[in-house]
């Protein structure tokens, strides 16, 4: 969360105050080992919900990784780093996104073609490497060369270590779909056996916490509208300053 923008001059530097996670990112925990179940079903839960909350508002991440996950004190996780995020306005006359981005061991295989991609679709497939990551301890896609890890995104190529839980591996199959239409969507998700156990428990969804939300989205709005004000004349600037 940005708190305040400022700039100095005339060293010409630029100050942002952010809020501080002191949990760290989740690949610190995961680095560890895997993680047990029901811990991952939590993050996982987590997860889910504000990516699904991203996405109703027309924003796609396209960079979810456990480096971007953080840890608030009291283990709740926070999605960061939406330097390469998507709105929907940036979809072309097709309906789909074509910029290729992301980090190769997360991103999705319809990315790699270069052919065109939903955003929620590839944010989805994004979510199902991390869920591996949690529950196996190691990246699911991983190759010294990048052609074939590619190749085995592109085939969905891969094996579960023997500890998974069955219903676990279901799960991941559907979002792994290396077939973006008939990849499973958030809804669905949301419905899986698996997914749901002590859902209510890690998500709050309490009618003064939605209150809260909504307040301290409008409020970011509002400090990023000021932000871009702010960069503009000092882009300029620095433009005539290069001439």
């Amino acid at each position: 969360m940005l708190y305040s923008f400022m700039r100095l001059w005339p060293a010409r530097q630029i100050y942002f105050v952010m809020e501080y996670v002191k949990g760290g990112e989740l690949f610190n925990k995961v680095a560890k080992g895997e993680l047990k179940e029901d811990l991952a079903r939590k993050f996982f839960q987590q997860l889910i919900t504000a990516v699904d909350f991203c996405h109703s508002r027309g924003v796609y991440h396209r960079d979810l990784k456990l480096e971007n996950l953080l840890l608030e004190e009291n283990g709740n996780l926070k999605v960061s780093d939406f330097g390469l995020s998507a709105l929907a306005e940036s979809k072309r006359q097709d309906g789909l996104l074509h910029t290729t981005c992301g980090t190769p061991a997360y991103v999705a295989p319809e990315v790699i073609n270069r052919k065109g991609y939903d955003g929620s679709k590839a944010d989805i497939w994004s979510c199902g490497v991390t869920l591996y990551v949690l529950l196996a301890g190691c990246l699911r896609f991983h190759d010294s060369n990048i052609m074939e890890m590619y190749r085995k995104i592109g085939k969905a190529e891969f094996k579960y270590p023997s500890w998974f839980p069955p219903e676990a591996r279901r799960l991941i199959s559907k979002i792994l779909d290396p077939n973006p239409n008939t990849r499973i969507s958030i809804s669905k998700i949301m419905e899986n056996s698996w997914f749901c156990k002590g859902f209510g428990s890690s998500i709050v969804r309490t009618g003064a916490d939605s209150k809260i939300r909504i307040s301290m989205s409008k409020r970011r709005q509002l400090m990023l509208t000021q932000l871009l004000t702010q960069l503009q004349p000092l882009s300029k600037n620095l433009k005539n300053q290069r001439v």
